[in-house]
């Protein structure tokens, strides 16, 4: 009687033991944020940098997985590179370990934690284990639709069942992936003129708060405005882990096109002064200009045509950049050294000038418009003055 009683005593200590245990384990979710990097000063890290942190309940251990790795000593890394077929990977590390580099660098980190249901989180927390295997952790990236940023975003999405992209999806700050791109590289001047001079009418389309989310700082920004399931804000705390201890990300500032106008028309009046006494130095002055636009011209036809830089194709800015100008070098330089430049040597000055004109036209149109109207104001003008300078009169 009393063993069996006590048996019963041990069974139902156990049951209560087992269900307190499994109470425990469904209760302890995972807690989710997103690490948001300041911009650094190499050219790669202009843009800021994300990641997603996951803290163990069990342990405190914080696991930071970061979608920015890649290889630069893998085989055809360069080739990718400019062909536009770049493989990047997720990577899962310490948090602490992941923080180390930033630190040393002075780059600012701050976490928003994410106001995510215990099921949710889970979810999150499961898909990144997944995703960072090693069969599955590598991707190919996209600068502007699929980086670490978008990565990012679409993983919390995916837990909100895709809450974020509805709620935000339909708003717009105007901005565009050339306006961000510009923006940011601004500090380096080769590599905004890069982005302003490379990218199509495809970057001018304006973004949505989705879209712009390929920048981390936009998409710390579309965070903080959003809701999560339960109607509460979606970042529940945000704190600053590390400090930001050099320059800080570029402002928003307009672009207006009116001191391209200016420095355009006076290079074309000092060029149509000088030509009646001085032709030749009007002309050596030209080939170097000449060169640039055939040397950019034909990078930017290579990247429409040979690469997969879909943001570069159908550039407007052929028609400034002219790679046509290769047919005047004989010209320019038969003038330059005091002999005829040689008959179609007119011609092709007309047909340059004029592509300026037709630049300007598809400028007005409302099909895929380009925002290039700095470079119209500053090239037509010295197109035109060049035409009128060197043409046989």
């Amino acid at each position: 009687m009393r063993r069996g009683i006590r048996l019963l005593l041990v069974l139902a200590l156990w049951l209560l033991a087992c269900q307190a245990a499994l109470a425990q384990a469904a209760g302890d979710a995972p807690r989710i944020g997103v690490a948001t990097m300041q911009p650094g000063t190499v050219f790669f890290e202009r843009f800021g940098h994300d990641a997603l942190v996951v803290v163990d309940p069990a342990t405190g251990a914080a696991t930071s997985y970061n979608f920015g790795f890649f290889d630069p000593d893998e085989p055809g890394f360069i080739a990718n590179f400019v062909f536009g077929r770049m493989r990047y990977r997720l990577q899962a590390l310490p948090f602490a370990d992941d923080m180390a580099y930033y630190r040393d660098v002075g780059r600012g980190v701050s976490i928003q934690w994410l106001n995510l249901s215990d099921a949710q989180a889970r979810h999150l927390a499961a898909a990144l284990a997944e995703n960072a295997r090693p069969e599955n952790a590598r991707y190919g990236y996209e600068y502007f639709t699929d980086n670490c940023a978008t990565r990012v975003r679409d993983a919390i999405d995916d837990a909100l069942g895709g809450a974020l992209h509805r709620e935000v999806g339909g708003r717009s700050r105007g901005s565009t992936y050339r306006s961000e791109s510009v923006r940011l590289a601004s500090p380096a001047p080769w590599m905004w003129l890069g982005f302003d001079i490379g990218l199509g009418p495809a970057a001018d389309r304006p973004l949505s708060v989705w879209q712009e989310s390929f920048v981390p700082m936009r998409l710390a920004d579309a965070l903080r405005e959003a809701t999560g399931s339960n109607g509460q804000p979606l970042v529940l705390a945000e704190e600053q882990i590390l400090p930001h201890r050099i320059a800080p990300e570029p402002a928003e500032a307009p672009r207006p096109w009116w001191p391209w106008a200016l420095a355009g028309f006076a290079v074309a009046i000092a060029t149509l002064l000088a030509a009646p006494r001085a032709p030749r130095v009007v002309a050596a002055a030209a080939l170097p200009f000449w060169g640039l636009c055939t040397g950019l011209g034909a990078l930017m036809l290579f990247i429409w045509i040979f690469t997969a830089h879909r943001f570069g194709w159908s550039n407007h800015n052929l028609l400034l950049f002219n790679p046509l100008c290769l047919l005047l070098l004989p010209g320019g330089w038969r003038t330059a050294r005091g002999r005829a430049a040689g008959p179609w040597f007119d011609r092709w000055l007309l047909v340059v000038a004029a592509c300026t004109v037709v630049a300007l036209f598809l400028l007005w149109l409302p099909v895929a418009p380009q925002r290039n109207a700095p470079w119209i104001a500053l090239l037509l003008p010295i197109h035109a003055g060049l035409w009128l300078a060197l043409r046989r009169r």
